[in-house]
């Protein structure tokens, strides 16, 4: 699968030949979609987009096309290929709890990716330690990042949870 980002600005063009701030812009993504797993369409700030995959009726056949939903999300989140998890309780970086890093684990995917919000933390290592010991990767990235890498592994068709803090 391809991937192809493109960056759009919230609230406009560029000013006086500068680009917005890193904050300010929206980032956008398009590829060729499974119509049957969760994707991040977009993420800015404050909000993440997601495509949700596509609930075939029992007995119906797809062909060509298959339409899709979008939700937007303004709270922290889990996304993996087959769940949603909208609420994630950790509002904040510094909310951040082990019961918050065992509801990933539940999900048992192979990898986590943790966006840490707008700037690149690292959370405490008995954090991510349990994921560690079962085997389960841990990578930590700022929410942009996380949210492209997400793409691009679920597109690999790995099975990637990726934990995302508002940025």
């Amino acid at each position: 699968s391809k991937i192809y980002s493109r960056v759009e600005f919230a609230g406009g063009r560029r000013n006086n030949g500068l680009t917005q701030s890193l904050v300010e812009r929206v980032m956008h993504f398009s590829r060729q979609l499974d119509p049957f797993t969760h994707t991040i369409r977009a993420c800015g700030p404050g909000e993440v987009t997601v495509i949700l995959p596509y609930q075939a009726r029992p007995g119906e056949e797809i062909q060509g096309m298959v339409s899709t939903r979008q939700e937007t999300l303004r709270r922290s989140l889990i996304i993996t290929p087959r769940r949603l998890v909208r609420d994630w309780a950790p509002q904040r970086f510094e909310d951040l709890t082990g019961d918050d890093f065992q509801v990933v684990m539940e999900l048992q995917p192979e990898i986590v990716l943790f966006g840490s919000g707008g700037t690149l933390r690292w959370p405490d290592g008995a954090l991510t330690a349990p994921l560690m010991a079962r085997g389960i990767g841990v990578e930590v990235m700022d929410t942009a990042a996380a949210c492209r890498t997400y793409n691009v592994l679920t597109a690999d068709q790995r099975q990637v949870a990726a934990a995302l803090l508002m940025i």
